[in-house]
């Protein structure tokens, strides 16, 4: 990326309008109307102050922004709590614990039954409110590699974590980037070699270039990163896999017994 280039100024709705984007329009999550959140993103200025309505019906997403700004004093559709949330940051070291783990338990552990246990876990230090920590630790996906429905389970965590890469071509309609995806070994997480990857470019048209870092959500481009930015997607997804790992090998050995 060109270092003479500068981070476009957005907004926190902004901010969420564009990860929240891809998962809604594949009917996932967030308000049933699910081109909403493209037209919105789209719309810019004074029809992103109608996004804080849409962002409440993200039911996954939502909470957790609302235990970001509850914990550090600032709004769940402030920049910093949203990009915390999405990419991660340092406010999240602000975060009690305590505070956190009550909060999941409230909202997860009715619904998850047996697999309560798990999520209860990972919970605590080094566990912090992202959307890595809630793909890897609170969705079912992967349970259910565990239980061997490996090539889905491995798509959807694949596709669903925010993933990073560098732009290396334009194509009609579409970015070719250099990333990396998930691996499964038959007990842990881990991370493949480079690959080529053929993406979506943003909804919303914003300026990307060859040698750009970005971070995607499904099929999608959402934001050119800093490498700050990339830092921390890459800490706290690294973190909350390695809980994830943990929590099956301890599954292992008591399964051996």
């Amino acid at each position: 990326m060109d270092a003479r280039r500068t981070q476009p100024v957005i907004t926190g709705p902004e901010l969420f309008c564009r990860f929240a984007f891809p998962p809604n329009l594949l009917g996932y999550c967030g308000p049933s109307d699910t081109g909403l959140v493209g037209e919105l993103l789209r719309g810019g200025g004074e029809a992103l102050v109608e996004m804080r309505h849409a962002a409440a019906e993200f039911a996954g997403a939502w909470p957790y922004l609302e235990l970001i700004s509850d914990s550090t004093g600032g709004d769940p559709l402030d920049y910093r709590v949203v990009e915390a949330y999405w990419l991660g940051n340092s406010i999240l070291e602000r975060i009690d614990l305590q505070t956190m783990g009550d909060s999941i338990a409230d909202r997860f552990r009715a619904q998850a039954g047996p697999e309560w246990e798990m999520i209860a876990r990972t919970l605590g230090s080094p566990a912090r409110p992202t959307h890595s920590f809630h793909v890897f630790c609170v969705y079912p996906w992967v349970g259910l590699l565990r239980s061997g429905a490996i090539d889905q389970a491995l798509h959807v965590l694949d596709r669903c974590r925010i993933r990073w890469g560098t732009i290396v071509a334009q194509e009609k309609g579409a970015l070719i980037v250099s990333t990396r995806h998930l691996t499964w070994d038959g007990r842990s997480l881990g991370m493949g070699d480079e690959t080529m990857e053929r993406v979506q470019p943003p909804v919303d048209a914003q300026e990307i270039a060859v040698g750009d870092q970005v971070a995607m959500h499904w099929d999608y481009v959402c934001l050119r990163i800093t490498a700050t930015q990339r830092r921390h997607l890459e800490l706290y997804q690294a973190m909350h896999m390695g809980l994830v790992n943990q929590t099956g090998r301890h599954l292992a050995r008591r399964v051996e017994r």
